[in-house]
């Protein structure tokens, strides 16, 4: 029986995994420019880390979680977000002590798990790169976070991009919304989906939230939640338009914006591609304030902010914009064995030129000459050398720099003691005539 891979799973395949590669390492580069050091937290977390912090009535929590008790009768889930197992990271280590820098600020990445319907760009496996900054209440490091998701962006090629923005207000703007909420909506009850007459007195925002057809057309008249802010939230809110004005980053604000978690507070956003095709799945990252989750999970009073993008919506937003990331396997050398006297020798050639730092590679399967010069030129490799019977009885190599196309013989005790120099003359000497 051939097996294939689970539903809403992926391989990532040579030819792909570089992609991804080059992703990651863009965004390690860059937030490491920001001051964000890297924290890896398990795949599994406790149910309630994730229930307390999401919130019972969210689709991930109520619908959508891996969840399963263990052999020690423990309720564990995989993690569906990243957020919240940080901040219970931060809280069991202390991470707001006085040795720790203000704001402590962290980024993740890896894979999610959510258990919805597979489609482009939405899998049951997914991957997320994310940060959060925590001990800030300065709307200056809400800025801050979303110059650095647009930063991001832009240094992988992606233009096409619009930063939608919200408040969520604090808990005296909340309660007010609330209210004000399930006013407008209760004589709409009969009227609106089964999932949201369940959360219109649990959690009446969840409802604007909500994907459902018959409730869009009352979610579009709803009362905004900018009518609601207390002065406190008004004078965050503004600050952060000030800013990002100053900043001359562009942005439109969406009063029904809610985000599909309940432990956002103040500041929202959205990053949302307007490239062709990009569809349902136009969010390509989205975070916020939460201040008081760390509280939440047992820890001291502490504000953060955060944020979240998704490496395979985000491989799609390049496909869509027609960005071609670079490659990262160079070949600096091919090693081109003729006769089995010599496979020896090339073993020993090829480890040589990777201790001298270089990349290498050769052939194994005992190929005749044409078919191993097509590889090396198929790979991209900057040198070949090639050694045959009579080379190896001479002690000597043929080297040839591939774009110069200029071949040259040295001695086997060169190249084991200065390769990087020899590296450098044949992959020069074409800028040099």
């Amino acid at each position: 029986m051939m097996y294939q891979r689970p539903k809403g799973t992926n391989d990532i395949l040579p030819g792909e995994s570089e992609k991804w590669q080059f992703i990651e390492e863009t965004a390690r580069l860059l937030f490491r420019d920001y001051q964000y050091r890297e924290v890896r937290t398990p795949i599994f977390e406790h149910y309630e880390v994730i229930s307390r912090s999401v919130g019972d009535t969210t689709d991930i929590v109520s619908k959508e979680m891996y969840d399963f008790y263990d052999k020690g009768d423990r309720h564990v889930t995989l993690r569906p977000e990243g957020t919240a197992p940080v901040v219970r990271a931060f809280v069991e280590n202390k991470l707001y002590g006085p040795e720790y820098p203000k704001p402590f600020k962290a980024f993740y990445m890896g894979p999610m798990f959510r258990y919805e319907r597979p489609q482009k760009g939405r899998l049951r496996q997914f991957h997320q790169i994310g940060v959060e900054a925590f001990g800030s209440s300065n709307p200056a490091t809400d800025v801050e976070s979303m110059a650095m998701a647009l930063d991001f962006f832009k240094q992988l090629g992606i233009q096409e991009v619009r930063l939608v923005i919200n408040s969520l207000g604090d808990k005296e703007t909340r309660t007010a919304y609330r209210q004000a909420l399930i006013d407008y909506l209760e004589p709409h009850f009969a009227e609106l989906s089964e999932d949201s007459q369940r959360r219109l007195h649990e959690n009446p925002l969840r409802v604007l939230d909500s994907k459902d057809k018959r409730d869009k057309q009352f979610v579009a008249e709803a009362p905004s939640i900018l009518d609601y802010l207390s002065e406190a939230s008004r004078t965050h809110f503004e600050a952060v338009k000030e800013m990002l004005t100053a900043l001359a980053i562009p942005f439109e604000v969406d009063s029904n914006m809610v985000r599909g978690l309940d432990y956002y507070t103040h500041t929202i956003f959205e990053i949302m591609s307007d490239a062709p095709g990009m569809g349902a799945q136009a969010t390509i990252c989205a975070g916020g304030r939460y201040d008081h989750l760390v509280e939440e999970l047992g820890g001291v009073e502490t504000p953060a902010f955060g944020f979240a993008m998704g490496i395979e919506r985000l491989l799609l937003t390049l496909e869509s914009e027609g960005i071609t990331l670079p490659a990262l396997n160079d070949l600096d050398a091919y090693v081109v064995g003729l006769g089995e006297a010599t496979n020896v020798e090339s073993l020993k050639l090829l480890q040589a030129i990777r201790n001298f730092g270089f990349s290498a590679d050769r052939d194994f399967m005992n190929r005749k000459a044409k078919a191993q010069f097509k590889s090396a030129d198929k790979e991209g490799a900057k040198l070949v050398l090639t050694i045959g019977e009579n080379e190896l009885a001479e002690g000597v190599v043929n080297i040839k720099g591939m774009a110069s196309r200029e071949e040259k013989a040295f001695p086997l005790a060169e190249v084991y003691s200065r390769f990087d120099e020899i590296y450098d003359e044949m992959t020069t000497v074409m800028f040099d005539e």
